[in-house]
């Protein structure tokens, strides 16, 4: 027996479920519990019965009373509208879940991927929760109750809980959090009570149950006497971050209503369906009603005997449940649910990295039809590190909409540059046909060749994807540029590279036009945002204090631009680094003008450029100007005195 628990207790960390354990045992002595109070039921009717045929009394079916139509039809109807009634006050609080099974399922763990760490993590729970007996005997630890996975919107929540109901093994109980709201008072804590309710008498049954609450947060809100601040961070735990630049949430305030109703449907109803979740949370284990009935029995018999003779009452009925719930807001959630001892542990499911989205594109066009060229490394890492940002529901939705560009092209299969059309309906919209004039096309055009052409020459790490003067959405124009390698982090000098792209456009206008347009608005917010960030946030400028700390102030619920702005000082420095970056860029045009000019001609004939499209005619574009250069006669000027080296001369 203990070369048993050892072995199962060494699997509980491996990297796929277990089968059998704890709850499997669990169950078959339930089910052979469960035979042997048939058995006991059913034997003296069965021995009644024979002895009624061998007696030559055989029984036979009962015989049926005369009762008046007229009576009868009464006697139904109200019997109907008494079952009305009751329906409706008993389904008001029934229980909306809904018992998922297996084979109902077509998702299983081997779907999950991309998030690795997290999907292990849920094994390894799951494994416990199956081996909780031996877990519990042998180590005296308590299983995980309660699980809740956080995160954004498509990263993967939902889709994990389902392949954890086809693998559990157990009863998948599955609800949403909205259907347990109702319109009526008190019915809302009905449907809570009844679900676990039902959670408690699956798991007797069978050993074990699960139950999963999507978008939790809908019943779970943190309730209003509960303070909204965040714990101050403890100065003294040397704990220190590395992190991107990012807008700091603002803090929260505590408020308190002077005046807190209670009407019939609202917001006094959600305050205590949370109540209900806590109550229920912390009390998985309850009595059966068998229990609670022979509890009783003892209770009225103690009342007559000694206290030397006192009967022992029933002991704790331990139901094994687990409770899986997802939400995007977990920082709304009542403090009290995330304690442990109901919300064990919380799982978030972040945006999945390089790595991450390989593995889910390859897993993807292994469903989706696409030609051969889609199979290269190179094309599908190509698409793992311009697609930074997606979730796992946004790189379906980009490869799905790739295979409508390919059906309305008359294709049976998805290329590559149909990939790229995809990315640039979901990411900005649907090409719009507008007319320029000819001043504007030649404008547009110089203005996003001069983005192009400042990318090329100062980050040639960053990779251009799309240069196009078609309207999308607010955009007359636009270039799509990320990074080569995927990176959380940005030095100095990346950051002034950023804004000097930025200022491409506008510069651009100004060596060509000796003009500006109201083109660049878009292209100085974003030079103002990254300079502030870099003055306010990184201490990049001058300054070491950060904006972000500011509290108690009429900027503190600014972001971190605003807080910056608003400071004379501040301001001065992001002027300057604005500054200092543009005329860099207008050094920089000046000497490359043949630049901007392919990249401006070419997009006036084309319109839209992707990817090498737009490296190779800046290429053909240098390689022709350095070529001119060379083949030009060298230019003396006879005013600058000849130095004369040989000594016989003179």
């Amino acid at each position: 027996m203990p070369d048993v628990t050892n072995q199962l207790l060494s699997s509980v960390g491996a990297p796929a479920p277990l089968r059998g354990a704890d709850v499997g045992a669990a169950r078959e002595r339930t089910r052979r519990r469960r035979l042997w109070w048939i058995a006991a039921l059913l034997t003296p009717l069965m021995v009644w019965m024979w002895w009624r045929v061998l007696t030559g009394d055989p029984v036979g079916p009962p015989s049926m009373p005369t009762i008046d139509p007229l009576y009868l039809m009464a006697g139904l109807f109200f019997l109907f509208l008494l079952l009305i009634i009751v329906a409706s006050s008993v389904g008001g609080g029934r229980s909306p879940h809904i018992v998922v099974r297996p084979e109902q399922i077509e998702v299983g763990l081997d779907d999950v991927v991309g998030i690795d760490v997290v999907k292990a993590e849920v094994v390894r729970t799951l494994n416990l929760f199956l081996a909780h007996r031996t877990f519990a005997i042998e180590m005296g630890g308590r299983s995980r109750r309660g699980v809740l996975f956080e995160g954004g919107p498509g990263t993967g929540k939902t889709h994990t809980a389902k392949a954890l109901a086809k693998e559990a093994g157990v009863p998948f109980l599955m609800a949403t959090a909205t259907s347990f709201q109702s319109g009526l008072q008190g019915a809302s804590q009905r449907k809570v009570r009844n679900f676990f309710k039902a959670l408690r008498k699956a798991a007797r049954q069978y050993g074990g149950a699960i139950g999963f609450i999507d978008e939790f947060d809908a019943i779970a809100l943190r309730r209003p006497t509960m303070s909204m601040s965040p714990q101050p961070a403890n100065p003294s735990s040397g704990l220190l971050s590395c992190g991107g630049l990012v807008g700091l949430p603002a803090l929260a305030r505590t408020v308190t209503p002077s005046v807190v109703t209670t009407p019939f449907t609202g917001g006094g109803d959600a305050q205590m369906t949370v109540n209900e979740l806590l109550v229920q949370m912390q009390s998985f284990d309850q009595p059966t009603g068998g229990q609670k009935l022979y509890g009783a029995l003892v209770d009225v018999i103690n009342l007559v005997l000694p206290a030397h003779r006192q009967l022992k009452g029933p002991g704790p009925a331990r139901a094994n449940i687990m409770l899986f719930a997802s939400t995007n807001t977990a920082e709304r959630l009542d403090p009290a649910l995330l304690r442990p001892g109901r919300f064990d542990q919380r799982l978030s499911f972040d945006l999945p990295g390089k790595v991450g989205r390989r593995q889910i594109v390859d897993h993807f066009l292994a469903r989706k039809a696409h030609v051969a060229e889609l199979d290269g490394e190179e094309r599908r890492d190509a698409l793992a590190a311009i697609t930074h940002g997606y979730s796992p529901a946004m790189l379906e939705g980009l490869l799905d909409e790739a295979l409508v560009q390919a059906v309305e092209a008359g294709r049976r299969a998805m290329t590559w540059q149909d990939v790229e059309h995809a990315r640039l309906v979901t990411e900005i919209g649907l090409g719009q046909p507008v007319t320029y004039t000819a001043h504007e096309e030649r404008l547009i055009a110089t203005h996003e060749a001069g983005h192009a052409t400042v990318a090329w020459l100062v980050a040639p790490q960053r990779r251009l994807e799309v240069l196009t003067i078609i309207k999308r959405r607010d955009a007359l124009g636009l270039l799509a540029h990320g990074d080569t390698e995927e990176v959380y982090t940005r030095a100095r000098g990346e950051m002034e590279r950023l804004i000097q792209i930025a200022f491409g456009g506008q510069v651009a206008e100004e060596v060509f036009f000796d003009d500006i347009s109201t083109g660049p608005s878009g292209d100085l917010q974003y030079a103002t945002t990254v300079a502030a960030q870099m003055v306010g946030a990184a201490g990049m400028v001058e300054t070491l204090v950060s904006f972000a700390a500011v509290q108690g102030s009429a900027f503190s619920d600014s972001g971190i631009v605003g807080r910056v702005l608003g400071d004379s000082e501040g301001r001065r420095m992001v002027e300057q680094v604005l500054t200092t970056q543009r005329d860099a860029v207008r050094l920089l045009l000046a000497e490359n003008k043949h630049l901007v000019a392919a990249l401006r001609d070419a997009l006036v004939e084309r319109h839209e450029l992707i990817g090498t499209e737009i490296t190779d005619i800046l290429q053909a574009a240098q390689r022709a100007h350095e070529s001119a250069t060379a083949d030009a006669p060298a230019v003396i000027d006879l005013r600058d005195p000849v130095t004369v080296d040989d000594p016989d001369v003179g």
